[in-house]
């Protein structure tokens, strides 16, 4: 599976207010391993940078001068995402600036050129219920070095959100054979392992399992508003 971590920084937070995007990061991971073969790309935005913005990223209109419009690269984007898996932090954002810089060239939304896009922001609300889930907090909930980070930077950041993602999905392949495994050649002999016969022991919460169990349900239907799936079915 090619999976594309990404990542921008932009002169302001309103797309539809004409703010523009001003870098692009992308980090490449085929198969679970991260192949070095990353796009990072500086963009002049033909306008200035909002203060608060330019306090996040530090990319001063005066070094974006000279660097290439969004249109000058577009189709070597789209190219590179190219029917990938995108992974996102707060997916709406990068995609709402991505997708207003295409719009003006007359071309199609993100969505309709890559496979599917999954927004880790979306994933740490729901394994980490009620807690600060940005991109900082969960580098330091999952022991991810993040020291270099003094500033926003496209690529830095979806290279750490490369990182968060590995271990916030660790152990998941080894639940499920991998689809680019081999099957097994004709003639091995697989052996089969008759379980019938165990007499398994049946292990029954003590109380204060409970009582955690019960306090984290109640945490994540207080994070879903009150929509969890097991209060429709109860």
């Amino acid at each position: 599976m090619r999976q594309i971590f990404l990542d921008t920084e932009t002169t302001g937070l309103y797309a539809e207010q004409g703010d523009r995007v001003i870098e692009i990061g992308c980090v490449e991971m085929v198969n679970r391993k991260l192949t070095g073969h990353n796009l990072h790309i500086y963009l002049n935005p033909e306008r200035d940078s909002h203060e608060e913005a330019l306090k996040v990223h530090g990319l001063t209109t005066e070094f974006l001068r000279d660097k290439p419009k969004f249109a000058e690269i577009a189709d070597t984007f789209l190219a590179y995402v190219q029917d990938a898996e995108i992974i996102i932090h707060n997916a709406p954002f990068d995609l709402g600036f991505l997708n207003a810089e295409l719009k003006r060239l007359g071309k199609l939304p993100v969505k309709e050129h890559v496979g599917s896009v999954r927004d880790t922001l979306v994933m740490a609300k729901e394994m980490f219920p009620g807690k600060r889930n940005s991109l900082d907090a969960l580098c330091d909930r999952l022991e991810v070095d993040n020291s270099g980070r003094t500033l926003h930077g496209a690529l830095l950041d979806a290279e750490l959100l490369a990182d968060v993602y590995i271990n916030m999905t660790r152990g998941q392949d080894a639940l499920l054979m991998d689809s680019n495994e081999p099957s097994p050649q004709k003639g091995i002999a697989v052996e089969r392992v008759d379980l019938g016969n165990l007499d398994l022991p049946v292990l029954l919460a003590n109380a204060q399992e409970l009582a955690a169990h019960t306090d984290a349900m109640q945490q994540i239907d207080k994070a879903s508003g009150g929509k969890a799936l097991w209060k429709e079915n109860a």
